[in-house]
């Protein structure tokens, strides 16, 4: 006896929970847009106005001056020792948490997390009172003619201490993601730790690594604080960048400074479009990394009947060892 079909119920249609209204959705833009026009944009064009102001030829002329160019040549001199050190880090630390069990994990963590709730202007502090003419190594140092405070070093040591955090906390959360299984995979297939790091994790991680180098060096670049401290301010010598637009500012120069500071506008420009392609990258291996699907074991084919079963069950396994014949693992032993 057949059933007549009833009749489609009038359910009244839910609105879709992850999305707003559209008067909601301008409104919550339009004061996204207004706070970034008040406090990032205007800004930013108020410094290339200011530093254009006089003319190309004083703004090329202030970046002349002999003190102007061994600030910046002391920035990239500073940039160029701390970041390559934080690097190697960031990469051995965030390997070690990552892949690795071990006792004084968690404390390895925290004490990576300690400069962002350090004041930078504490941690030159620190440094000053280690290494100062009346710190714990001063009369040391004194003694053996190696000055740290109010010299390169110190500056260094005062920017590395900053910025140590940026690589390891951009890599620890992309390798657990990755997870270890290719990393078990190439040991079992005979590949030593060195092997495995350079042919398996390093390639895996390579754009969330330059993403937290560029974070890292746009940081040292631009750090004020804690270079302030051990800095000593000696005009020529001991003045990055930051500093010296401090100096020019209160010198009354306003121009000057702000031809120095759109240099490191410049440089955050550059910072932000390589960190949003960095960003677009480690998103995609992310998203790799959780959708990988799981092996389901091969194929299964119905048999028609009991008595073709094995015949079927045969030729399927020929199929199949042939196939892999043919095949050529990535991760065949020796190869790596």
């Amino acid at each position: 006896m057949a059933v007549a079909p009833r009749a489609p119920l009038n359910v009244a249609r839910r609105p879709d929970p992850v999305t707003e209204r559209p008067l909601v959705r301008w409104l919550l833009t339009g004061i996204a847009l207004l706070f970034l026009s008040l406090f990032l944009v205007v800004p930013l064009v108020a410094v290339f106005y200011q530093a254009l102001n006089k003319g190309l030829a004083f703004y090329f002329e202030a970046l002349a001056d002999p003190d102007a160019l061994a600030a910046i040549k002391l920035t990239v001199i500073t940039a160029a020792i701390a970041v390559p050190l934080n690097l190697v880090f960031g990469l051995v630390a965030s390997w070690c948490i990552a892949k690795f069990e071990f006792r004084g994990k968690a404390l390895l963590t925290t004490l990576i997390d300690l400069p962002f709730s350090v004041s930078p202007v504490i941690s030159g502090l620190i440094y000053v009172l280690m290494f100062g003419a009346q710190g714990w190594f001063g009369p040391w140092l004194q003694a053996h003619d190696v000055q740290i405070i109010f010299a390169v070093p110190g500056i260094v040591m005062a920017t590395i201490f900053v910025t140590f955090p940026f690589v390891a906390r951009e890599l620890i959360p992309l390798m657990q993601a990755q997870g270890n299984d290719e990393e078990e995979a190439a040991h079992v297939l005979g590949a030593s730790g060195w092997q495995i790091f350079r042919r398996v994790t390093l390639p895996n991680i390579k754009w969330g690594l330059l993403y937290g180098v560029i974070l890292c060096n746009a940081r040292a670049m631009g750090e004020f604080g804690a270079v302030s401290v051990v800095s000593g301010h000696i005009r020529g010598q001991t003045d990055t960048m930051p500093l010296h637009v401090e100096i020019l500012y209160n010198e009354y120069n306003f121009s000057a400074a702000f031809a120095v500071a759109s240099v490191l506008a410049l440089l955050a420009l550059v910072t932000l479009g390589l960190k949003l392609l960095a960003e677009r990258h480690m998103s995609a291996e992310l998203s790799a990394a959780r959708d990988v699907p799981a092996y389901a074991g091969p194929p299964t084919q119905p048999v028609a009947s009991a008595s073709g079963s094995q015949a079927a069950s045969r030729s399927f396994s020929q199929s199949v060892n042939a196939t892999h014949a043919s095949q050529q693992h990535p991760l065949k032993q020796g190869e790596l």
